[in-house]
């Protein structure tokens, strides 16, 4: 039997400590950032977007489009890779998206993204980590 913890098993004191502020306050405290100030809205490299907490394969840059949102705008996850809840926090009901190994908190999806699947997966940057591919 293993003695390492799973990423969702992890304390807030741990978290804490591996995460940025902005990191924290968004995936754990289901922040959001303000609008344009993820880098990775002008990310354009093929590559991958990990989870920023566990590292999780969460979006390929293949599904990244300009939403024109402000937030980095996906159409499809990986397969597996995110989970959602329903949200009604600021008077409205929206869909959440969190990591489906941490539960960290990404951002919304939205039923007004492109074709094929007609989804604006909404997320954060300060949730998300770009892997260049190779």
């Amino acid at each position: 039997m293993s003695d390492q913890k799973t990423a969702s098993a992890k304390t807030d004191a741990e978290w804490r400590a591996e995460l940025t502020p902005e990191q924290y306050r968004v995936l754990r405290e289901h922040g959001t950032e303000r609008p344009g100030a993820s880098p990775l809205n002008a990310e354009k490299r093929q590559g991958e977007f990990l989870c920023a907490a566990c590292q999780t394969r969460l979006f390929d840059s293949a599904t990244k489009y300009e939403s024109h949102s402000g937030w980095p705008s996906f159409y499809a996850p990986v397969e597996n890779a995110v989970a959602t809840t329903e949200d009604r926090t600021l008077g409205m009901r929206r869909v959440e998206v969190h990591c489906a190994n941490c539960g960290g908190h990404l951002g919304h999806v939205f039923p007004d993204g492109p074709k094929p699947t007609g989804l604006r997966y909404c997320m954060n940057g300060a949730a998300l980590k770009f892997e260049p591919a190779s």
